[in-house]
């Protein structure tokens, strides 16, 4: 229970922030919105753990807790620098007035996961289900690799999904609401706790 805890946690920071950062702009994540958001970041979880936990009947089982715990420690090590990563992605960031939605939009999904407001394209200060979908998979990358990385070892599949759906759906509700309490537009850099709790999942996957 503890390892699929922290496991949902280190990937709920991410929502967290994009609340507090809406809540802040006084951007509304509607319910059918937020809903999408959060099934998004679960699909991309039970996905990338499937294929880890099919790789993983691959692999000989003395070495699988050793693959499972370099993958989290690099992403953890990622996390804890990922504030620089964001904020060179935010500086080469696409204009927010040139945006326009097109399938599979890779550029504006990175402007996305550096900016999380850029998904509020048409600035209703209202974040649309077609808008929901691009931020949903900015915020789920991190989902790929972390849920890939844990399928090589014993996980509670169902325990995860769970604590994913309910976990993700608190996340956007309590920093949209400790956003809107906020006076000024503040920028709070989170990750750093999330790469904390990956590099602590990887140590423990190997006792």
């Amino acid at each position: 229970m503890l390892e699929s805890f922290l496991l949902v946690i280190s990937l709920c920071v991410d929502a967290l922030v994009a609340g507090f950062a809406y809540g802040t702009n006084k951007i509304k994540i509607p319910f059918l919105s937020g809903t999408v958001l959060t099934c998004i970041s679960t699909l991309f979880l039970i996905i990338s753990l499937s294929i880890g936990s099919f790789i993983k009947g691959l692999i000989p089982i003395g070495i699988t807790p050793f693959i499972c715990f370099a993958i989290l420690l690099l992403l953890g090590i990622v996390k804890l620098f990922e504030g620089l990563i964001k904020g060179f992605l935010t500086k080469t960031a696409l204009s927010p007035h040139n945006i326009e939605f097109t399938l599979f939009d890779f550029k504006l999904i990175f402007n996305v996961y550096a900016d999380a407001t850029l998904a509020d394209v048409d600035h209703s200060k209202v974040l649309s289900t077609k808008e929901a979908i691009y931020l949903g998979i900015a915020l789920s990358l991190d989902s790929l690799a972390v849920g890939f990385g844990a399928g090589f070892t014993v996980i509670h599949f169902y325990e995860v999904v769970l604590l994913s759906l309910i976990l993700n759906a608190l996340a956007l509700l309590i920093g949209g609401f400790l956003g809107k309490r906020c006076a000024d537009k503040l920028y709070t850099d989170l990750s750093w706790v999330s790469g904390i709790i990956l590099i602590l999942l990887a140590v423990l996957k190997l006792y």
